[in-house]
């Protein structure tokens, strides 16, 4: 199981290196700012970089239980920022990036 730490490090790794994919769902231009070019990967990093251990909760995927979600969920400049993705080697998948 992916920890906290290595978890973090690897998000970070895929957003600066451009291998950072989205997951498709309905309301995409709400839930992911990302996806829809609202907020850059450099935001995202410096959010993900804020989080701490007790910000992070981790549960597996809905569609296939083998695959660990990770949820951050951290407070930035008076709001409170929703950040879950998961891992398919080589690339993160973003599922929601929103306040």
């Amino acid at each position: 199981m992916v920890g906290f730490k290595q978890a973090k490090a690897q998000l970070i790794d895929c957003l600066r290196s451009g291998r950072v994919r989205h997951e498709e769902r309905g309301d995409i231009e709400v839930k992911n700012l990302l996806a829809t070019g609202m907020v850059t990967p450099a935001q995202v990093e410096s959010l993900v970089s804020r989080a701490r251990g007790g910000d992070h909760s981790c549960s597996p995927h809905h569609f296939d239980r083998k695959i660990l979600v990770h949820t951050i969920k951290v407070r930035h400049e008076g709001g409170s920022w929703y950040i879950k993705w998961y891992f398919l080697e080589p690339n993160a998948m973003c599922i929601s990036v929103h306040v």
